[in-house]
């Protein structure tokens, strides 16, 4: 095993880095599809209007909490070149993830922080600083607003928030939206057939064993080789981790470092069932008889009693 002083910066390195999949390129497309293109069909930064009136269009990810979905959409941004650098030098696109307390006010001051806006008055009426945020998006050159964990927006103020974000979409200074978040934010956009024609939608799928196994095995073999780990051999390791991380990607991955970070705190040569055990009580604050990774029939366990983890009970080893 490598030096813990250089075991732990190959770790930093290694929680920077992506794993590429299908779901990049099906991303991708969903939001280059917004986009206009010139005559030679090049890419643009100007939204691209779908009907005689002007109208944009957007996109909706959606996926549970841990999925990995704010990932996949700032990577897919960052990754488009025509988005990379508009007037001023700053992107073309522009987002953040709804503030607390969730109100549209709230939502669009934070969305005229982030532009770099100096004078929002806080006391000015909601709509009076949508239409600032409005004016400023068309002065910066932004083409695509981007809010994240959107379903926390529709706890108050739905109505409104739902006739801002078609309002967006209409006018000469007309953007492409895109929001990420739960189901829940899925059921909201239903609600209004307008805005729901508006967006095509890409569900980011639970974690499957039979489907996904190989390759998060492939993943951790990869991480151990970078920083110096022996792999762990435990034969239903990657069933035991997906349960723990509710079968969703993000979660798995962070519980995976987590528990190389333990090893090498450790000064341990391999990583381990051990490893990823201590890693997990460590987040849950569960008991050893709760704990996936301790439990002879994990997938018996119900990490969270609000969420229902209907998933096929494996196969006796």
């Amino acid at each position: 095993m490598a030096k813990p002083e250089t075991a732990e910066t190959a770790l930093k390195r290694v929680r920077s880095l992506h794993i590429g999949s299908a779901r990049d390129a099906e991303a991708a497309s969903h939001i280059t599809r917004l986009l206009a293109k010139d005559e030679q069909g090049h890419l643009t930064p100007v939204a691209e209007r779908f009907t005689r009136t002007g109208e944009t269009r957007g996109f909706m990810l959606i996926g549970g909490p841990g999925s990995g979905k704010s990932h996949l959409i700032k990577r897919t941004l960052s990754k488009l070149t025509v988005l990379r650098e508009g007037e001023y030098g700053r992107p073309r696109y522009l987002g953040c993830p709804v503030p607390s307390p969730a109100t549209f006010k709230s939502m669009t001051l934070a969305l005229l922080e982030e532009s770099g806006y100096p004078d929002a008055n806080p006391r000015k009426e909601a709509w009076s600083l949508w239409q600032d945020l409005r004016h400023r998006l068309e002065l910066l050159g932004i083409s695509v607003l981007w809010i994240d964990e959107a379903q926390d927006l529709f706890c108050a103020d739905r109505k409104l928030i739902l006739r801002a974000l078609k309002s967006l979409m209409q006018g000469d200074d007309a953007v492409v939206v895109v929001l990420s978040g739960t189901e829940d934010l899925a059921k909201v956009i239903r609600t209004d057939p307008q805005v729901k024609r508006r967006f095509t939608a890409m569900v980011l799928p639970d974690l499957v064993e039979q489907v996904d196994g190989d390759s998060f095995r492939d993943v951790t073999s990869q991480y151990c080789q970078r920083v110096g780990l022996g792999e762990p051999v435990e034969a239903d390791l990657i069933g035991r981790i997906f349960h723990g991380a509710r079968y969703r990607f993000g979660r798995a991955l962070e519980l995976l470092l987590q528990a190389m970070e333990i090893a090498i705190g450790r000064g341990d040569g391999d990583l381990d069932i051990g490893h990823f055990a201590a890693a997990y009580a460590m987040n849950e604050a569960c008991t050893a008889a709760e704990n996936v990774f301790y439990a002879e029939h994990y997938w018996l366990l119900k990490p969270d009693e609000d969420e229902e983890l209907e998933r096929p009970r494996p196969r006796k080893r």
